[in-house]
């Protein structure tokens, strides 16, 4: 008989937020809130090279990370390759202080950042949530989280719980660090892999409006606190502005197909969930333009597949 964590299923909000595309729009704001816990920050510092290959670093986290949300009865496995690639992460920051990036409050800090996540995106996106479904992700998130088989005592044992650790984790523990600074700093962000037909004259062009319209969507989304902290101003022409933009990009999506509105991991699950495809299927990994480079996919800190000479997006999803 199976005793492991049960994961998550098409019946749960988290399937319905998680894996929507329009989750690329709060990228800057999970990065950036992960980065301000000064053991993630350090290990990000010291041993991250996401710099360097931000888009396909990005891209190809996504197919793991939803993994363990989408996979099934393979999403406890999926959980356990993620978390191993955490193992060798830890040392000494430039403050003295040790960190690992498996310790459970660290490593809880960046579910817990995920779990934001998901009320963000459905909140400011998707049309936003009640105060029944925002329990029912909260209770979600303790189950998704259950996956990685990491200690349970960091996690708020209810909704209310949770408020205060945020509201504490803003107010008390995060910091202003390099880490962070350098997520939010993308004023030379290089031309997207998926718009090769953009001129790079042109996008050097755009490029700085692009940059100045994420990070003011990402401060739209801190809580006063942290924004506060990173030294940002908030103005109510700002609030009413990101409001509208948030309802334009949901009445936007609106006109696209249900399912061409997740990423391929979570489209695959949903279409395993509803027999489109064997529930044995081979899971779905990253197209092999987002791996890391070569020399270095053999890092247990990679998730690295080996897709050199499989196509395993489809011609649908090759714009990702």
């Amino acid at each position: 008989m199976n005793t492991g964590p049960v994961p998550l299923g098409p019946e749960s909000l988290t399937w319905k937020y998680f894996g929507d595309w329009r989750g690329l729009l709060i990228a800057l704001w999970a990065g950036s809130m992960q980065n301000m816990h000064p053991g993630l920050g350090a290990g990000v510092e010291q041993h991250s090279r996401f710099f360097e290959e931000r888009w396909q670093r990005l891209f190809r986290s996504l197919y793991p990370i939803g993994g363990v949300v989408y996979d099934g009865p393979r999403a406890h496995e999926t959980a356990l390759q993620v978390r191993g690639y955490h193992e060798t992460i830890k040392g000494v920051d430039a403050q003295g202080r040790r960190y690992h990036a498996l310790d459970p409050d660290t490593y809880y800090w960046a579910h817990a950042t995920f779990f934001v996540s998901t009320l963000l995106i459905a909140e400011n996106f998707m049309g936003g949530l009640t105060e029944t479904q925002r329990r029912q992700l909260f209770d979600e998130h303790v189950q998704w989280y259950r996956m990685y088989d990491m200690s349970m005592r960091p996690v708020p044992e209810t909704w209310e719980d949770f408020q205060r650790y945020w509201h504490r984790m803003c107010t008390e523990v995060l910091e202003d660090n390099k880490a962070t600074r350098d997520v939010l700093e993308i004023d030379d962000l290089a031309k997207p892999a998926y718009l090769p037909w953009l001129p790079g004259a042109v996008w050097r062009l755009v490029r700085p409006a692009v940059a100045r319209g994420f990070v003011w969507l990402t401060v739209g989304m801190y809580d006063p606190p942290v924004r506060d902290l990173l030294g940002y101003r908030w103005t109510n022409r700002d609030r009413w502005l990101h409001r509208l933009v948030g309802r334009v990009i949901n009445a936007g999506f609106s006109l696209v197909p249900r399912e061409r509105r997740y990423h391929p991991r979570a489209r695959a699950g949903w279409r395993r969930a509803a027999g489109k495809v064997p529930a044995d299927a081979p899971l779905v990994e990253t197209p092999a333009r987002n791996l890391p480079p070569r020399e270095r996919r053999s890092s247990p800190t990679h998730y690295a597949p080996d897709v050199d000479s499989v196509d395993v997006t489809g011609p649908a999803d090759r714009a990702r």
